[in-house]
């Protein structure tokens, strides 16, 4: 009886070892598996930053009278603010890469308003839908459609039954589910439809549409419809599937970073903010604007009137010409006769002593402004002290300046060091102390010459002129 139990109390230990071994192996086991699940989530709240990659086309990304726009990019700006980190946009309009690039980590997202299918979810964590489309059939109309009497005359030449899209040559985007659907649907008609798989994206296809160089391609409607805007003479109306959702799209199993954006965009579709976004791009008669504008960067590639002088003051500060009209546009919006409340003028916003300097006024040309603003840049960037030896910090200490005064920007130099932060580095070393220079403590500590400054104002300057120089590099060719 003794033996037996021993035995018992013996199994019973082991069942009960095994048991907690087994329940801390499925506690492993469940912690990893939410770890893995957050990785893009916390790598983006770490960077503090979202690394989303879009195409550049007239509806998702582009730059309009020097601002930033675009349905995906709007939308991203309103989450990653949600978010409270920084957007980072990557442009590539073929496929394959950016998928490749969202499995390397090279981005956290997908922002191309990626149709969700079947086969689609296998591979990646589709977000909650933005929309829904349709894909449309885009075709040319007969070229003396003008002229025509009728409506029925025009009909006559285009294709509006999918059967007759039987031995047809119909040109699609490599990569997209487009070539999936034109293949089931030569199934369901019983004959051929030639397919024709091109690395041009979408938005190029529809242009050879519209040029005669090819007949067919197909689009989702959205985007059919928006391109309509600038080539009136096709056709958009024959649909080829039935309505589909439209969404971006994560890593596979990164379901942390899907949740967080499916948790905004439940509350964010039913905001005003949503729909002016959406009426913006899709809605919009104003839209034609747009779309005739020279200073469309899609359609017209110009940032503002006065591209050509900028680029020639570039030279005297040695910047690309593009960071210097992201600093103008900044401060003038591109607007030659705008004055601010404390009396600067012009496009770089000179105060009256400055222009006075440079033998100017409010009547000068602006390029002359330009010129003289390029100058004083210069003149700036002479004074800062020789240890600022980094290029690209000796542009943001000048733009501080600028901004601030160069007094103000020594003050924060001498607080950096002070607190043992690097002088000669404005990210997260001098830009902090600027910030701050409207607090007391600091603009009363001793080795502060010049006092209050509003600091913040000074730091947005300069963060966002570098913001929007990324967008400009990524639209206008250099």
């Amino acid at each position: 009886m003794r033996s037996v139990i021993v035995i018992f109390f013996a199994t019973l230990f082991l069942v009960s070892c095994s048991s907690e071994q087994a329940g801390k192996k499925k506690e492993e086991k469940d912690v990893a598996a939410i770890k893995s699940e957050n990785q893009a989530l916390n790598r983006v709240l770490k960077n503090k930053k979202l690394r989303a990659v879009t195409d550049y086309s007239s509806v998702n990304y582009l730059i309009y009278r020097g601002q930033p726009i675009g349905y995906q990019y709007e939308l991203l700006k309103s989450f990653t603010e949600y978010l409270g980190v920084q957007l980072e946009m990557v442009i590539e309009k073929d496929l394959e890469k950016s998928i490749r690039m969202l499995n390397d980590d090279e981005v956290d997202l997908m922002a191309m308003a990626l149709t969700v299918t079947g086969e689609r979810r296998r591979e990646f964590t589709f977000t909650d839908p933005i929309m829904t489309t349709e894909q449309v059939l885009v075709q040319r109309l007969p070229d003396n459609y003008q002229s025509m009497k009728t409506r029925d005359e025009i009909e006559s030449h285009l294709l509006r039954n999918q059967i007759d899209l039987a031995g047809k040559t119909v040109y699609v985007q490599k990569g997209t589910i487009f070539a999936q659907r034109l293949a089931a649907l030569a199934n369901e008609i019983g004959d051929t439809i030639h397919i024709i798989e091109e690395d041009k994206d979408v938005e190029e296809l529809i242009a050879a549409v519209a040029k005669g160089e090819i007949d067919y391609t197909v689009a989702d409607k959205y985007i059919a419809l928006i391109n309509m805007r600038y080539y009136p003479n096709i056709d958009v109306k024959t649909e080829i599937s039935f309505p589909q959702y439209v969404a971006w799209a994560v890593k596979k199993g990164q379901t942390g970073l899907a949740d967080t954006i499916n948790v905004w965009l439940d509350s964010f579709k039913k905001t005003l903010m949503f729909r002016l976004i959406y009426n913006k791009y899709f809605r919009n008669i104003r839209a034609a604007k747009i779309v005739n504008s020279k200073y469309n960067s899609f359609s017209g590639g110009h940032l503002s009137p006065y591209d050509d002088y900028i680029r020639e003051a570039s030279k005297i500060i040695g910047w690309d010409w593009r960071l210097l009209a992201s600093m103008i546009y900044q401060e003038s919006q591109f607007k030659p006769n705008v004055r601010s409340w404390v009396g600067a003028y012009g496009l770089m916003q000179m105060m009256p002593e400055t222009l006075k300097q440079y033998g100017l006024d409010t009547l000068s040309s602006p390029e002359d402004q330009i010129m003289a603003g390029a100058k004083y840049l210069r003149y700036i960037e002479e004074q800062l002290p020789p240890e600022i030896t980094d290029s690209t910090e000796i542009i943001k200490f000048v733009l501080g300046s600028y901004n601030a005064g160069l007094g103000h920007i020594l003050d924060a130099r001498r607080l950096a060091e002070k607190y043992g932060k690097d002088p000669n580095i404005w990210t997260d070393n001098v830009d902090f102390f600027v910030k701050n220079l409207s607090d007391k403590y600091y603009y009363h500590d001793e080795v502060v010459r010049n006092g209050y400054l509003r600091g913040e104002e000074t730091y947005n300057f300069v963060k966002e002129i570098f913001d929007r120089f990324e967008d400009y590099k990524n639209l206008i060719k250099d």
